[in-house]
C-alpha cells in the first residue's frame, strides 16, 4: 500500500496564471523551489519579485513586451490549442524526468480555467505524472488503489471518483462508496492521523488546511 504524505511537497513546481498564492503553504513551496516553470502570463507578476526560475512556457499571449525581450532564451512559445499553458508546463517537465510536480495559482480568476486545471492532474496521474495542486485553502491530490494519506484529526476532506467500482475508506468521520456524482463526496473529515482507502481505481481528494 502506498502511504502519501501531502505536506512533503516535491521541489519542482509550476506556477500557473490563477490568482498568486496568498496562503503560507504555496508560498513556501515557490520560495523552496529548486525548479520553477511559469506558465505564460504569470511571469509578468513573479519575475518582477526577481526571485528564480527556470522557463517560462505557455503560447505567449499574455507575457508582457519588457519580460518577453529580457528574458527571450528562457521562454518556450508553444501555439498548440490542443493543451493549456499547464500542461505544456507539465509536459516541458515530464520529458526532462520530472514526474512529481507541485502547482500552485493553478485556482481563481476564473472558474472555470479552476475546474479544468483541478481535473487535469487526473489525466497527468494515467500518464504516470503526480501533480499536486496547492491553492490557498487546501490540497488536491490523485490517488490509485489502495492507499494510505497522512491526515490529522478534524481535517475536512472529499472524495471525487474517477472510475472506481470499489471504494472505502478506515479513518473518515462518513463511510464512502463508489460515488457517480462529484458533490456525493464532499465535507467528510479525518478522524486520525491517517485515512487508508481501499479502491479499484483511481480517485481524486481535497484536503483542506
Amino acid at each position: 500500500m502506498k502511504t502519501i504524505d501531502p505536506y512533503k511537497y516535491p521541489s519542482t513546481v509550476i506556477l500557473g496564471n490563477g490568482e498568486f498564492p496568498q496562503a503560507q503553504l504555496p508560498l513556501d513551496i515557490l520560495d523552496k523551489a529548486s525548479k520553477v516553470v511559469i506558465c505564460d502570463g504569470a511571469a509578468n507578476t513573479y519575475v518582477k519579485t526577481g526571485k528564480p526560475f527556470d522557463i517560462i512556457i505557455g503560447d505567449g499571449d499574455s507575457i508582457d513586451d519588457d519580460i518577453r525581450q529580457q528574458y527571450a532564451s528562457r521562454i518556450i512559445i508553444s501555439s498548440c490549442q490542443e493543451t493549456n499553458d499547464q500542461t505544456k508546463a507539465v509536459t516541458y517537465l515530464a520529458a526532462q524526468g520530472f514526474n512529481d510536480i507541485a502547482i500552485v495559482g493553478a485556482t481563481g480568476k476564473r472558474d472555470d480555467h479552476t475546474l479544468g486545471n483541478i481535473s487535469l492532474i487526473i489525466d497527468y496521474f494515467k500518464q504516470g505524472i503526480t501533480a499536486h495542486i496547492y491553492t490557498d485553502h487546501g490540497i488536491f491530490l490523485p490517488a490509485h488503489g489502495n492507499t494510505a494519506i497522512i491526515t490529522r484529526p478534524g481535517q475536512q476532506i472529499s472524495i471525487f471518483n474517477f472510475g472506481c467500482t470499489q471504494l472505502s475508506a478506515q479513518g473518515l468521520q462518513y463511510p464512502i462508496r463508489p460515488f457517480d456524482n462529484w458533490w456525493q463526496g464532499t465535507l467528510n473529515e479525518a478522524t486520525a492521523d491517517r485515512c487508508i482507502f481501499t479502491a479499484d481505481g483511481t480517485f481524486l481528494l481535497y484536503l483542506a488546511y
